[in-house]
């Protein structure tokens, strides 16, 4: 039988591949995973509509889809500043990938922690919660006084995630954080300060004894193979233990769009690796 994938999706903690018309597959981490891509790459629309186009897409591109519908999207994004007259509460966070690595965002409150799973934060605290306008002020007040980011890559996040720092130094770095956040001037009156608590997303991503990057899947091709063992997920990286032992990136990003099948569990990967970069800073589901 022949899936299209849709990408990832977090729900209650816990991930799953999300299909062409709205089924999902919950991930166990300790599952094998096997499956082979079938045909060409197409983009799976916008929205939750089909691509008018069917148009095919690049099989590297983490976006997926056909210029038409990224546009669509882009134009419903909070994250680009075009719904300014949202009235839901947001919350603003700061998000923890790795020493060094922390981030400042909003996300509507009715989401709970789950843009954070979506985005691979091991650890996370809010800040605040009020309007939509309000919360995007407090986070430009960050980036520029604090010079926080808003965006950290999610190469950059892969590369340090196996050798991670304990609960408690990813707890003091937001903390340390938060005490010069909070002791800014020119927060928006509308946003509620919220009092410090840390947050951690090690377990639910399975990280404890994750084994060391060896390399990341670049892209599917058509009969190309992807099968091994699921170890962790984090945001749309699946970390799989493969036939030769080695600990591979499976960005979802990229396999959203294709046609799926089952494939043996044993069978090798026949798809592009990149070796991993030894660089700290910088069915389908068979038994």
């Amino acid at each position: 039988m022949v899936w299209r994938c849709a990408g990832m999706r977090w729900s209650g903690g816990v991930p799953g591949l999300r299909w062409e018309g709205g089924r999902v597959s919950t991930l166990a981490y300790g599952q094998r995973l096997a499956f082979r891509a079938v045909g060409g790459r197409l983009c799976p629309g916008a929205r939750g509509n089909p691509c008018p186009l069917d148009a095919t897409v690049s099989a590297r591109a983490t976006g997926g889809q056909c210029a038409e519908c990224a546009r669509l999207d882009r134009a419903h994004s909070v994250a680009a500043d075009t719904i300014a007259d949202d009235p839901r509460t947001y919350r603003v966070y700061l998000a923890w990938f790795g020493p060094g690595m922390t981030k400042v965002g909003i996300t509507g409150e009715e989401r709970g922690d789950a843009r954070l799973l979506e985005q691979g934060a091991v650890a996370f605290g809010w800040l605040g919660r009020g309007p939509l306008m309000a919360a995007r002020r407090t986070e430009e007040l960050l980036r520029h006084a604090l010079k926080v980011p808003d965006r950290i890559p999610y190469a950059r996040k892969r590369a340090v995630r196996h050798a991670l720092p304990g609960p408690e130094a990813r707890r003091r770095e937001i903390e340390e954080l938060y005490e010069r956040a909070t002791a800014l001037a020119g927060w928006a009156e509308t946003l509620e300060r919220l009092e410090f608590r840390a947050y951690d997303h090690a377990e639910a991503f399975g990280l404890d004894g994750l084994p060391a990057l060896s390399g990341t899947v670049t892209e599917l091709v058509d009969d190309g193979v992807v099968a091994g063992r699921l170890l962790a997920a984090a945001g749309p990286d699946l970390h799989l233990l493969d036939s030769d032992g080695r600990c591979l990136a499976l960005d979802t990003r990229v396999v959203r769009g294709w046609a799926l099948v089952a494939a043996d569990p044993g069978h090798p990967l026949t798809v592009p690796v990149a070796k991993a970069v030894n660089d700290v800073q910088g069915s389908l589901f068979p038994e």
